[in-house]
């Protein structure tokens, strides 16, 4: 009769510990099971971008291309499942009545950045270019340009700033002398792009044309690999770094920075 009621109690338990199994499991669970891993989603950045650092700070798997409009041509084919890019060129370039209707912006920014401009270490052609920032931002034209391109409300304040030259190595000086200021960009809306015509326009690009006019030079627009800004400034390939850039540490170390001039953050494309 002990033996028997032992087995009895031993079942007892066994089903009380299958029980307790399955109310674990409960739907809400198994929904968290079937949710996509952000760890295991691969996604496509541009090399050498905030997007990128952002990603690699979380552990996420990358894929890095060439351009931003690159990240997006990957999650549009299916390449990638989604793509980290800056959130005014997401505004420019995804959803409905643009380039990409099928794409969507996720709610969450990954941070919130600031946009500068990048010269040679050294360069007295950042002071100029802040001097030319506070003109026109007391006159307005800043303001109406940001309006024209749907980043005013990106736009931060800017205060009067006296350029200040150097006194050897001038590169405002060099600038002048050879007649051109060669400002290295990537296709990216909406600061710099092409329009109908094949002519570079956009926030930058035409911001970069009223400093052109105030140094009394030309402007040429050169479209760079990303990742190699720096040794394209250092070679003096270009002069300038002019393309929503973001002033992360590196680049602030790297490069002679303006003052910042746009809001910017990083998001999450998907199909």
């Amino acid at each position: 009769m002990k033996k028997f009621l032992a087995m009895l109690m031993a079942l007892v338990m066994v089903l009380s510990l299958a029980a307790c199994g399955n109310q674990a499991n409960t739907p809400d669970d198994a929904n968290k099971d079937d949710a996509p891993d952000t760890q295991e989603l691969t996604y496509a950045v541009e090399a050498g971008s905030a997007g990128e650092e952002v990603a690699n700070e979380k552990g996420w798997n990358i894929n890095s291309v060439a351009t931003q409009a690159d990240a997006l041509m990957e999650v549009s084919a299916g390449t990638s499942d989604a793509a980290i890019i800056d959130l005014l060129m997401a505004g420019a370039m995804v959803g409905e009545d643009t380039s990409y209707p099928d794409l969507k912006v996720t709610d969450e920014k990954l941070n919130s950045e600031e946009y500068g401009v990048g010269c040679r270490k050294g360069s007295d052609l950042a002071s100029f270019i802040n001097s030319v920032f506070g003109e026109t931002y007391a006159d307005g034209s800043l303001q109406e340009l940001a309006k024209t391109y749907g980043v005013q409300e990106a736009l931060l304040e800017q205060s009067a700033s006296d350029f200040v030259a150097s006194e050897t190595d001038s590169d405002v000086k060099y600038i002048q002398e050879k007649g051109k200021l060669v400002v290295g960009i990537t296709e990216f809306a909406p600061m710099d792009y092409k329009d109908a015509n094949g002519e570079w326009i956009g926030f930058d690009a035409d911001m970069a044309r009223i400093v052109a006019e105030k140094l009394g030079v030309e402007v040429e627009f050169v479209v760079i690999d990303w990742d190699m800004k720096v040794n394209e400034l250092d070679s003096k390939n270009i002069d300038v770094v002019w393309n929503g850039m973001t002033l992360t540490e590196g680049v602030m170390a790297a490069m002679e920075c303006t003052n910042a001039y746009c809001q910017n953050a990083q998001v999450v494309v998907t199909k």
